[in-house]
């Protein structure tokens, strides 16, 4: 379900969005100066040095319509402004911070088609930031956030294969070594013998090729569903207060999930529509 309208006002609804309500928000909201946001009389471009007062009461909505063991995903990435990038999105995580959200982690989207250019002073950006936050840390399996690793794990790669060539292990693979950089972490490599497969990193290269959806922020398919397959299961609810060209119902569905989010623009949601009944299995 998708409702048309402005998120800062129709957030405020609890009959719409009750309390604890979803289990996952996933989102890319405008970006200061380069994405315009709908108000109640016309489309503006939020100014850097506004951003974080113009957020904060969005996301104190989004905490309350967040159930307790659910997590929400930020993607965002500042831009240049006069040759400097702008802090507005490290304002905002901090802010976020004493608004009592968790920040758990900081994942890099690695855009591995970004579309190249020249700027004096820099390179074309490829990456963009995706912040995972969530309401309580608890060490209590019971009491944590829902985190399903093994549905994103990848293969463990050739590597094994050479390593374990016949089934034989090494006297060196079966102790346990310390980093050489003093991290403090250590390894015990007989401990891979048997895995097919392993853990991701936080660095997700995924294409940024979304289709011609004449959205000018439409993101892959591919990220929303990574997030979905991580913090999720079948039947949850999941959240896109910014729901343009609706790559997050696009996912949550073909995942088997539950969708609700919020777009101003009555093209965008007719779009939606018609990509649901396309795409969508």
């Amino acid at each position: 379900e998708i409702h048309k309208g402005d998120a800062s006002r129709l957030l405020k609804d609890h009959e719409l969005f009750p309390n604890n309500s979803v289990d996952l928000i996933i989102t890319s909201p405008p970006y200061a100066d380069q994405r315009s946001y709908a108000n109640k009389r016309s489309a503006v471009k939020i100014k850097p040095e506004n951003y974080v007062d113009w957020f904060l009461p969005i996301s104190e909505e989004l905490k309350r319509v967040l159930k307790k063991r659910g997590s929400f995903i930020l993607n965002i990435k500042e831009g240049v402004k006069n040759f400097e990038r702008q802090t507005y999105v490290y304002d905002l995580v901090l802010k976020l911070k004493e608004q009592g959200w968790l920040w758990r982690e900081e994942y890099v989207w690695f855009k591995s088609t970004s579309f190249p250019g020249y700027w004096p002073g820099r390179f074309r950006d490829s990456w963009e930031r995706v912040y995972h936050f969530s309401k309580i840390a608890d060490l209590d399996k019971d009491k944590d956030i829902k985190f399903f690793r093994e549905n994103v794990q990848v293969p463990i790669g050739e590597w094994s294969k050479k390593r374990f060539n016949n089934g034989k292990i090494y006297d060196h693979d079966k102790k346990r070594r310390k980093s050489n950089t003093g991290s403090g972490l250590s390894l015990q490599v007989d401990k891979w013998k048997d895995k097919k497969k392993v853990n991701p990193h936080n660095v997700l290269q995924i294409s940024s090729i979304a289709n011609n959806l004449n959205h000018s922020a439409a993101y892959p398919e591919g990220l929303p569903s990574w997030f979905i397959k991580l913090l999720t299961q079948e039947g949850d609810i999941v959240f896109d207060p910014f729901m343009g060209s609706g790559t997050t119902a696009i996912a949550a569905k073909n995942l088997n999930r539950n969708y609700v989010g919020i777009e101003y623009y009555k093209k965008f949601i007719k779009l939606t529509n018609a990509r649901i009944a396309k795409e969508c299995k």
